[in-house]
Parts: C-alpha cells; sequence; structure tokens
C-alpha cells in the first residue's frame, strides 16, 4: 500500500474524538488514537531514516540511547516505546515523530557542549511527544516542498514519481507555535531537572545558537532555528524556569566531549560532493555532470537537482537488485501511478548496460491540466541498478531532453584516486596548555580559519580567551 494512502486510510479510519491531554489533563479534540500515532511514528521513522541515513557509530549511538531513556520515567508518557537516533547530517537540528521516536543530528551533538545540554535538548523534543504537538498539526499538513524550490504543481508530481510523498519527511518541516515551543521548553527544563541534569544547560544551548545562526543553507533537512524558531521572550522564560539548587546538578561536559571525540564534522565527502558541474560519491564510485546552474541536494538515499527556472527536475537514486533492466524498469514504471509509457530501448552508457523509459502522466494537480513526461533511465553497475530520471511538462520535454541526455551520459564509474580517497573532517578534543589562547591553539592544531568563530561559540569562549590548563577544547582536523 502506498505511504500517502496508508496514511490517509488512519486518519479516515480514527473517529473524530476528544480525548484527555496527557500534559494538561484536559480533553482536546483528537483525530487519531495513541494506537494509530504509533504506527505512523513506526511509518515515519522508516521513511526519515531511509531519506536521510542513521550515523553508524554503535557507541555513540549507544550513548544517545542511554541519555534519552534515562528521562523517558519522568515525562508524561513513559508507556510509548521510544527509540532515540543520530541522523547523518551537519545540519544543527533535533526533531521528533508521533509515539515516540527522537532524532539528533550529528551537527547538532558537535555543537552541544555538554550532556545536561543534550539532556534539555531531548527533553524538549520528549515534550512534543507527551504534549502530542505534532499529531494535533497532522490534519493541518500540506505536501511538502522538500525545499527543491519546484512550481508547486511541478513539486506534487515530482514527489510521486520520485518517491517524496510520505507523512514522515512532511514531519521533519513542521514549525510548531510559539505556546507549543514554551511548553516544549518548560517541559524539557523539568524532565532533564527530574533526571538529575542542570537545566540552565538549556539556556547555554539557545544561546550558542542564535550566535551561530541557521547555517541550513540550501540542504534538504531544515536547521533548529528554521523548525524550532527561537525569540528573546523565549529563551527569557527558560532563565526564570531555572530554580535555585540547579546549579549543583549535573551538567558533565568532560564526559559528553569525550563520547564525540572524532565524531564526522560538516559534510561528509564520502556521500558525496559537488565541485563545478560535477557530482562525485566516493562510496558508491561514481560521478555525473550536470546543466550549469542547477541547483543540487545530496540525501543519503537521492541526488536531487532542480534547473534555475524551477520547471524542470533530476534525480538519481540507486537499489541493489541482481534483476534484469527490463523487467526491473517494468516493475519501477507500475508503481507509478497514471504513467503510460511512451517507448523504451536497450543501450550501453559508457561500457554499462542501461535501459531508457519515455513516459507520459497527467498532471496531479487537475486545476493545471498539464501533462507531464519523464524520461527514466536504469543503468547497471556491479551489484546495483542507477535510476536516473528527468521531469518536466510535456510541452516542455523536448527543450529539456537534451540536457537530461547530456546529464545521463555522463554517469561514469569514479575511477580517480584522488577523488576517491576523498575524507571527512572530524570533531577532535584537546586539553588547553593554560599560556596559549584558543586562536593560538587553533593555529596550531590546523584548524581552518573560516571555522574558527563556529568553534569559539561551539567551546564556549572568545578566541581571545586562555583556556584554562587541561579544559577540553573542540577543534577540526
Amino acid at each position: 500500500m502506498r505511504k500517502s494512502t496508508w496514511f490517509l486510510g488512519i486518519i479516515l479510519a480514527v473517529l473524530v474524538s476528544c480525548a484527555i491531554n496527557p500534559v494538561t489533563g484536559k480533553r482536546e479534540l483528537s483525530l487519531i488514537s495513541e494506537s494509530a500515532e504509533i504506527e505512523m511514528g513506526k511509518a515515519a521513522d522508516a521513511e526519515i531514516s531511509g531519506q536521510y541515513g542513521l550515523y553508524r557509530d554503535p557507541a555513540l549511538e549507544g550513548y544517545i540511547e542511554q541519555v534519552g531513556r534515562s528521562l523517558v520515567p519522568h515525562t508524561h508518557r513513559p508507556q510509548l516505546g521510544y527509540r532515540f537516533a543520530v541522523i547523518d547530517d551537519p545540519v544543527v537540528n533535533a526533531f521528533a515523530a508521533p509515539g515516540g521516536y527522537v532524532y539528533v543530528t550529528r551537527g547538532l551533538l558537535a555543537s552541544v557542549g555538554s550532556e545536561a545540554e543534550l539532556a534539555a535538548v531531548l527533553g524538549h523534543e520528549l515534550g512534543h511527544i507527551s504534549a502530542r504537538h505534532s499529531v494535533r498539526q497532522m490534519s493541518q499538513l500540506i505536501i511538502v516542498q522538500l525545499g527543491l524550490g519546484l512550481g508547486s504543481a511541478l513539486s506534487k508530481d515530482f514527489a510521486k514519481i520520485a518517491g517524496f510523498a510520505g507523512v514522515g519527511i512532511q514531519l521533519l518541516f513542521l514549525k510548531f507555535s510559539r505556546d507549543d515551543e514554551r511548553q516544549a521548553d518548560a517541559l524539557g527544563v523539568d524532565y532533564a531537572r527530574n533526571t538529575g541534569y542542570n537545566p540552565a544547560e538549556m539556556v547555554v544551548f539557545f544561546e550558542s545558537l542564535q550566535k551561530m545562526g541557521d547555517l541550513s543553507g540550501a540542504r534538504p533537512l531544515p536547521g533548529f532555528l528554521s523548525t524550532h524558531p527561537l525569540t528573546k521572550d523565549r529563551i527569557r522564560d527558560v532563565r526564570a524556569l531555572v530554580a535555585a539548587g540547579d546549579e549543583s546538578r549535573w551538567v558533565r561536559r568532560d564526559a559528553y566531549l569525550k563520547r564525540i571525540d572524532n565524531i564526522v564534522y560538516g559534510e561528509d565527502p564520502r556521500q558525496g560532493y559537488v565541485e563545478g558541474n560535477a557530482f562525485y560519491h566516493p562510496g558508491m564510485e561514481f560521478t555525473f555532470q550536470f546543466p550549469a546552474g542547477w541547483k543540487v541536494q545530496n540525501t543519503a538515499s537521492k541526488v536531487i537537482l532542480n534547473s534555475p527556472d524551477s520547471r524542470a527536475a533530476f534525480w538519481l537514486q540507486a537499489e541493489q537488485s541482481a534483476e534484469e533492466l527490463p523487467a526491473y524498469a517494468r516493475k519501477k514504471l507500475a508503481e507509478i501511478e497514471g504513467g503510460r509509457l511512451i517507448q523504451d530501448r536497450s543501450l550501453t552508457i559508457n561500457g554499462m548496460a542501461a535501459y531508457n523509459q519515455m513516459v507520459d502522466l497527467a498532471g496531479q494537480d487537475p486545476s493545471q491540466s498539464r501533462p507531464l513526461r519523464a524520461r527514466l533511465s536504469y543503468i547497471r553497475k556491479n551489484a546495483f541498478i542507477f535510476v536516473l530520471g528527468g521531469l518536466s511538462a510535456a510541452s516542455d520535454f523536448d527543450r529539456r531532453e537534451p540536457e537530461f541526455e547530456k546529464t545521463v551520459r555522463s554517469f561514469t564509474p569514479l575511477r580517480d584516486p584522488a577523488r576517491l580517497s576523498r575524507n571527512p573532517r572530524r570533531l577532535r578534543i584537546i586539553r588547553a596548555d593554560g599560556r596559549r589562547t584558543l586562536e593560538s591553539l587553533l593555529r596550531a592544531e590546523g584548524v581552518a580559519g573560516d571555522l574558527w568563530p563556529r568553534l569559539a561559540v561551539s567551546n564556549e569562549m572568545a578566541l581571545s580567551e586562555t583556556p584554562a590548563a587541561g579544559r577540553l577544547l573542540k577543534v577540526v582536523r
């Protein structure tokens, strides 16, 4: 069953009723039961994990799970089967899916400075789950454009043909109301304090975020400030929640820093990177070129491109499969609702077996009445089948086809040793000697100058300050 159909089925199957909010104790209109919420969370978790990828470090994963689970008994819904996971993305963010799924990015972990800060962030997300904030908004969700910059109608069609219509991705783009954020902040403070952590570290985290700003840029995953906008009033309110005696509770700065030593910092070139008008993927050993001016977004499961005028899109994805290309292509075509095969043919691309389909499909916006055309190219590379797709309005397709053709024809195995050996930068933890300033230490460690301001904020000190002897500091190598 398609995810969108599954989600609609849940909504229609659950009778509108009044439920008791676990946090406020008040009755509120509810369209989704707790059991449906849990099933929705399971589906969203699979989609989020598959689309963005998890950071694979068993020790770090276990540590995040341990801190998160220590908070659970103090929440208003301890009966949920919680899961805590790390998303492999450099953007600083944390978010929750219904039913007990909490995610932090490795970018957030690199920015946080103590276990108490981490606990406050996780507590905030647990607050959203406890108060059922995302569930309340689900009926108001619209199809998320995924930051593709496409026109509205084409975005919906692209989402459908490229497999982006699931509810899990939409959850990442939720923007809660100011009241919801304030309530989650207050709950996060309570949950952290009751677990034994100093909740004042939530203020430290928020102030650091304000200094850094939202650095998500054009990435497909939004930043914390985008999904959890901060205000002076909000920080003031959290500061007012800090109580006498909180300063004696756990902070665990050094213990936390030792846990994140060697975490990947910033973009990971092993997962693909762009230089000029070419995309390189050392991990899967392929490269291709794309038209000048096209915007590129790289996720764990797809590479997405859209034209400068937002009227054409291109994507690449791969699946491990031993099927013959024609059979595989027919299977994929059958999954496209309203897809009609115009022509197909077998060919060879840079020494690799390939298969092309030309497909027409009706636009998903009846008011636009705009038929679309897609070119789907399937290329066999070792154990994987790569799908390279181009989509535009049928009336514009002949003009776009040369660009699609050139991009597909440029797909080739990556053999350049220099590009295959690209490795990511990593966060390393060092001890200050008590004599040199932070700036001097960063320079001595060979840290690129453009990272100094951000690392100063992350280390919670000015570049001109001299950290005390023995203090643990974050650097990048």
